[in-house]
């Protein structure tokens, strides 16, 4: 660079970013992009949370730093449509997420006196509960807000934790085959029946999603029957 030459001041990044995808949306932009609304590119951000898993677990910085990246122009992507749609844009998704987490953390930023992970939990439901009755989004079951489309050994565990945290159950919610296992050997038994489901053409995913949705309809009724 020519030494009466001065350097190119850039924008902050999150601002080039949102003008890219707003360039790449705009008329004289990218075909592929123009084409895109919410719906056909709703599964790439799964897809992009499971790559930066995969950095995660493989300790890359690198890798890490490029997925991160990705998952980002996910949120921008659909702020973009958003705001094609004169929904919401970035700004806003950004600053309803800062007042949540001011709002949800009283015991940082106001005067509770929550001083252990469980009495934050139990914090967290409460307002989080608080928030959305009387609204279309109310949640009158402690088990709702469980995502659907969540892997099913993700929803069993989301689940489970849920009904023990609100007292809907204390005992395991399925017999297991042995009273104690290791690790090891639970890993082993899960890869066995995911396996043996295999081999009768069942689905392992289908077959514990139906079972996981059976016992979720059990605890709802048990919940509505203590009047909860």
């Amino acid at each position: 660079m020519p030494a009466n030459r001065k350097p190119i001041k850039r924008k902050p990044a999150i601002d080039e970013l949102i003008e890219v995808m707003a360039r790449l949306r705009g008329p004289g932009g990218c075909p592929w992009d123009r084409e895109q609304d919410h719906k056909s590119i709703r599964f790439h951000a799964v897809e992009e949370v499971y790559e930066l898993i995969d950095a995660i677990e493989a300790e890359d910085d690198h890798e890490m730093l490029e997925e991160c990246g990705d998952l980002l122009l996910q949120v921008v992507f659909h702020c973009q449509l958003a705001g094609e749609r004169k929904a919401f844009d970035f700004e806003k998704a950004a600053r309803t997420i800062t007042d949540k987490l001011i709002r949800r953390h009283p015991h940082v930023f106001g005067d509770s006196d929550a001083k252990d992970v469980d009495a934050v939990w139990i914090q967290w439901e409460k307002i989080k509960r608080a928030e959305k009755k009387g609204t279309q989004h109310e949640r009158p079951s402690v088990l709702d807000g469980i995502p659907r489309h969540l892997p099913s050994l993700q929803r069993v565990g989301k689940l489970v934790k849920k009904a023990r945290k609100n007292k809907l159950t204390d005992a395991p919610l399925a017999k297991p085959s042995k009273q104690r296992y290791t690790k090891a050997t639970l890993a082993k038994e899960l890869f066995a029946l995911a396996e043996y489901a295999q081999s009768k053409g069942w689905q392992p995913e289908a077959l514990l999603r139906a079972e996981t949705n059976r016992q979720e309809k059990a605890l709802r009724k048990k919940e509505a029957k203590a009047g909860r």
